[in-house]
């Protein structure tokens, strides 16, 4: 059950005008289960993303950002994202790459295009040939039940070990324009920021121009996806897309626009929520955990820090056992790799609880005070270095036994 997470109810998912959205059950792993999803693009629509720096990236992913860079170069705008679960085509070699354009090429065909504008996704399990007949046997059913209503099943279409699906919407008013915003994630285990065993997609109606677009994926990125951590692993086939479908009446096409910052300011929001949504639903998650490191000397140290905390099993099992061995988190601190940190200046918070004073243990924190917020199922890690104004917030969980439990029966 995800941590202060409720599950997203259809009707609040608003249909972004431009995108179609069908839904299939192609029993690409196991039957009686959406998992294969098409979003079908307007000839409008610009496409930005972000990928993986795994460099066993899955074959999909390869695909994708060939295809996204043709665009650029001048080629055809994309049409349509294709998206299956059960299986992930990640450590599937040639015959792999072979399998993910035979899908495109499927789909296009379908659509009327040419397999060059369509983007594959996939997720599941690594190093299993991808039932590429199973998933082309589906696309008819899915592309049949296009509607721009249905970004519920798609969140659904896309679970692997999920608890629940994961979407969110927005309306916003920028300069007189309403822009509405619809978006989808997934991922509960190999999360780690750069980015993590995730699929986010995320569509609005505004026009932006494709420099633009590239700009503001990779800003919404760095301000979300990749401040999310759960088990330190990154996958193959972490792909965070965004959508603008031209089909509303607001016009970017310059990141000197003044509605420029508003509309990046609400895509981050809802980008961050998606983020969060999949720390809630980590693998046997009991606990959301926000780590901010302040008064760094640079963002880039106050992350190293952050995420040295967030990733040590050390601390998250104390956190899932509510025990305020709080020594754990003060070791990795020390592990982090910042050599010239002043141990002596530093203050570590468990939200309103001020356990250590430069440096030592504060001489008036009581144990029974830190166990008190460690019980909550929200929890605020703060880090003051005393080195600078920099500052860093990544998001992360504890580490329970069902997390074992669940990552030894995954192929199950």
């Amino acid at each position: 059950m995800a941590v202060n997470s409720p599950k997203p109810v259809a009707a609040d998912l608003k249909a972004v005008a431009g995108i179609e959205i069908g839904v299939a059950e192609a029993g690409i792993k196991k039957p009686n289960r959406k998992d294969l999803l098409v979003l079908k693009l307007a000839p409008t629509a610009t496409v930005a993303g972000v990928f993986t720096l795994n460099r066993f990236c899955a074959a999909p992913v390869q695909i994708a950002k060939a295809n996204l860079a043709a665009v650029t170069a001048g080629a055809a705008p994309i049409r349509a994202l294709l998206v299956n679960t059960g299986n992930a085509n990640a450590g599937t070699g040639e015959s792999g790459l072979a399998d993910a354009q035979a899908s495109c090429a499927a789909l296009a065909e379908l659509l009327g295009c040419t397999p060059q504008q369509i983007l594959p996704f996939s997720t599941g399990v690594i190093l299993e040939p991808l039932p590429v007949q199973r998933l082309v046997a589906g696309l008819p059913q899915a592309v049949a039940a296009l509607t721009s209503d249905n970004w519920f099943s798609a969140a659904e279409a896309i679970m692997t070990t999920d608890t629940q699906p994961k979407a969110g919407s927005r309306s916003v008013t920028i300069g007189g324009h309403t822009v509405t915003l619809t978006g989808i994630s997934k991922g509960a285990g190999m999360i780690k920021p750069n980015m993590a065993t995730m699929l986010g997609f995320l569509a609005f109606d505004a026009t932006v121009a494709q420099p633009v677009l590239d700009q503001l994926v990779k800003q919404a990125a760095d301000k979300s996806f990749n401040c999310i951590t759960i088990d330190g692993d990154t996958s193959t086939n972490d792909s965070f897309m965004l959508v603008a479908t031209g089909a509303g009446s607001l016009v970017i096409d310059s990141i000197d626009s003044p509605h420029y910052a508003q509309l990046a300011a609400a895509v981050t929001e809802l980008s961050t929520f998606l983020a969060q949504a999949i720390v809630r639903d980590g693998e046997g998650a009991t606990k959301f955990m926000t780590v901010t490191v302040e008064d760094g000397r640079n963002v880039e140290e106050c992350r190293k820090i952050a995420y040295s905390i967030a990733h040590s099993p050390l601390v998250k099992t104390a956190f899932f056992a509510s025990d305020p061995n709080l020594g754990r988190i003060l070791a990795a601190i020390g592990y982090a790799g910042v050599d010239d940190l002043d141990v002596g200046q530093l203050n570590l918070y468990l939200d309103d609880v001020w356990v250590a004073k430069n440096g030592g243990r504060n001489p008036d924190y009581q144990e029974q005070d830190g166990q008190r917020v460690m019980q909550q199922s929200e929890i605020t890690i703060r880090v003051k270095l005393a080195r600078g104004d920099a500052t860093a917030t990544l998001w992360t969980c504890d580490l329970s036994h069902d997390y074992v439990s669940i990552n030894a029966d995954y192929r199950s």
